[in-house]
This record gives C-alpha cells, structure tokens and sequence, in this order.
C-alpha cells in the first residue's frame, strides 16, 4: 500500500490492492460490525483525512501492551509518529487516539517499481508505544512453525478498518470507508512457507480483507471455534476483493526474527 488512499482505483491507479499478479490489499468484505469483538484490532490512522472524511489508513492488532502488529507496506517511515485508535466507529472529533512509533522490517522493500510484490515476504511492521494501552487484552502469537500443514478449509477470521462494499464504475472501482470495525469469516484454499491464501468467496457465505485491512489480523478459527491467536496480518488480495486474501504468517523464522525485537514469543 503506498502511504496515501485513493476511492478509485483505474488500471493506471491499482496500487492499494492487489491485482491478481499480487498488489497490497486493505477492507472487510462481506462482513459485519464487529463491535466489542476484538478490542484490541485499531485502525491506524492516515496524517489528514481522505477526500471522503475518513481516516483509515491500514488495520493493526495489539500484541503487547505497548506494541501494536501492522503491514510494513503501508507507508510510514521508520522512526515516524503514527496515530491509532481502537474506537469500533472513530470520529475525529471524539475518538480516543494513541501515538506510537512506527518500525518496519528492514528487510521489507517497497512495492513502487516492483513487478512481483510477491515476491518479498516482509511485510510486517510494528507501532511502539511509550506507554501501555489501557483497559485492552492483546492477541497472541503462534508458536513457531505451528501453521505448518494446516488442513485446507480451517476457519479464519479477519478483521479490519477497510471498506465494506465496493461501486464499479467505468474506468475503475470506487471503495465505500466508514472508519468502523468489521470482521468476515473465510477457509483456507492454499499456503506456502509464508503465506496463507483464505478463501473470502461470498456465494459461500465468506468474507475477508480489502483496501484499508492490510496489517489486520487473521484470527485462527471463525465462530464459536476462534482463538485469540493472530495467525498472520493481511498483506494482499485480489483486485475485486471478493475471492482470495493473501496472508504472512507469523509462526515463521523469518516473521519471528522480526518480532522477537519487540515482544517475547511464545
């Protein structure tokens, strides 16, 4: 994702999702409010509102007090002072917001000029906070190489701040923002060493990421079976965002030796 959101997204444009030669991704689809599901899910927030008043600019997890899981590939710079809140509908006139210190992984390269983002499996960037966020459990991690072989069709559920439905228009596609938290539920089709690839098809009664959910969580399970553990963050997805959301998993070496400088690991 680059550091600003556009509503419409033309072939000329199509930087904030990922075509289907993989693109960064963002939004909730086919989904729900979440509510008070998953408080410790925030919407990192963009340094001016977008031309439609809203803020989102990626979704992050908290998974300690004082640090919060987003994707590296949503703009900011390291060292940079990023703003989150973890209001289920932010309003910039009321809602709570936190500051915290943006951290990529270094290994991470950008997607400008790159013709297979794919092929750079870092995506991963963590907010640190000076002081820790009050009153909100974090999510945990997984155990190192614990989504190995998983079996196809487990159950995630993701969660995020990005659009809920989408226009088409001639000449590109127009993504609809209301800064609110929603969550989907989808089954795994596919993973490699890196990634997870869920199944967000609707005429299954599926959901997952679009623009605006990249660096949300993959919560393992759905329904009455999900946990607590974030599986993987929402790194790409396809360009209408109705069919598959592209997931890094944490439980790698790769992921692990990334976070382990923030956080202690299970």
């Amino acid at each position: 994702m680059v550091s600003s959101r556009v509503a419409v997204l033309t072939s000329a444009t199509a930087l904030l999702i990922l075509m289907v030669a993989a693109v960064p991704a963002a939004a909730i689809f086919n989904g729900h409010p979440d509510g008070n599901d998953h408080p410790n899910v925030g919407a990192v927030l963009a340094a001016e509102a977008f031309s439609d008043g809203t803020w989102t600019e990626c979704t992050g997890v908290l998974i300690s007090p004082t640090v919060l899981l987003s994707a590296a590939h949503c703009g900011f710079e390291n060292g940079e002072s990023v703003a989150v809140t973890f209001d289920e509908e932010y309003d910039s006139s009321t809602g709570t917001t936190y500051w915290g210190t943006w951290h990529r992984d270094p290994r991470f390269l950008p997607y400008v000029n790159q013709i297979r983002p794919m092929a750079n499996p870092y995506d991963l960037a963590v907010l640190v906070f000076a002081d820790p966020i009050p009153g909100i459990t974090p999510a945990q991690l997984p155990e190192a190489g614990s989504l190995a072989n998983l079996p196809r069709g487990t159950q995630f559920t993701s969660v995020g701040y990005g659009a809920q439905f989408v226009t088409h228009k001639k000449g590109g596609q127009l993504f609809h923002y209301t800064d609110t938290r929603y969550q989907a539920s989808g089954g795994l089709r596919t993973q490699s060493r890196a990634l997870l690839k869920i199944s967000m098809n609707p005429a299954h009664g599926e959901g997952g990421a679009c623009t605006g959910d990249s660096g949300g969580p993959e919560f393992l399970g759905a329904g009455s079976s999900e946990t607590s553990i974030v599986a993987a963050t929402t790194s790409t997805g396809d360009f209408a965002c109705q069919s598959t959301n592209v997931a890094y998993r944490l439980d790698t070496a790769s992921a692990r030796s990334f976070l382990g400088q923030y956080v202690s690991l299970p």
